[in-house]
């Protein structure tokens, strides 16, 4: 399985299991994580999610294998933002899965090894990071001339700044799990190997307050679900004039260059 649900209590845990790819993740991944989170919004009977991945990766972002070839790009074309889209009412996935949808519950991150390019949107779009002190985040698809297109550019600037995000999306350079938490995009910063048992703890401290009260700052907090539908959408149609930059780009990756983060500092 690509993905694996489990629940503790009134946390439901979502992991990213294909370790073996670094748990990139590829179009019927994507679908699975996001009905797995339209779920659990929908189950009474949970209140926190974590979102992690297995093998001390978490994320190494959109499948460029799949990009390369033709599921990759059937699946993206699928995706297109309609006029009008309003987030709440009209749920609909994002290259990586979940990254359109607007919970009313929190997201927490559990951040073991990479969580980098589609991996970084994932994680930005979790409500709190937990990062092991040997994770680290990178928008790694700059050199590849893959844009980001699932809220990376939407959502980095409000965690970490202008300036911030600015130097991570221009130079797709490496940071590590102490500048970022210097940076506010992690929140716990935690040993190596037990980002998931310390956002199961977060979680679970949670579910000892009023959850009304809560939800209601928690939304309040966060972008209105009508500017988050138009940034998605300004970011979206601006990726889509350089597509074919980045379909080539995944072509060389899928070809066998720069494995591994070759090439990033």
């Amino acid at each position: 399985m690509d993905i694996t649900i489990e629940q503790s209590g009134r946390v439901r845990i979502v992991t990213l299991n294909r370790p073996h790819a670094r748990n990139a993740v590829h179009p019927g991944m994507a679908r699975a994580l996001f009905d797995a989170f339209t779920d659990f919004e929908a189950d009474d009977d949970s209140d926190v999610a974590i979102l992690t991945g297995a093998g001390g990766t978490f994320c190494a972002g959109f499948d460029l294998k799949a990009a390369a070839g033709g599921e990759g790009a059937e699946w993206i074309e699928a995706l297109d933002i309609p006029d009008g889209w309003h987030p709440a009412r009209q749920p609909m996935p994002g290259p990586m899965g979940p990254t359109r949808l607007r919970l009313s519950k929190p997201v927490i991150a559990a951040v073991e090894g990479p969580a980098v390019a589609g991996g970084l949107e994932l994680a930005a779009w979790c409500d709190m990071r937990v990062v092991a002190k040997s994770a680290y985040f990178g928008v790694f698809c700059r050199r590849w001339g893959v844009p980001l297109i699932d809220g990376g550019t939407v959502r980095l600037p409000r965690i970490v700044g202008q300036g911030r995000a600015n130097d991570m999306i221009l130079t797709g350079r490496r940071v590590w799990a102490g500048e970022a938490q210097t940076m506010g995009l992690a929140d716990r910063v935690v040993e190596t190997g037990t980002a998931k048992e310390a956002a199961l703890a977060l979680a679970t401290s949670l579910l000892e307050f009023p959850q009304g009260c809560m939800m209601a700052d928690h939304d309040s907090a966060r972008m209105s679900p009508e500017d988050l539908a138009a940034a998605l959408m300004r970011e979206w149609k601006s990726a889509a004039m350089v597509r074919a930059e980045g379909v080539a780009g995944a072509s060389r990756f899928a070809a066998g260059a720069g494995r591994g983060g070759a090439g990033v500092g």
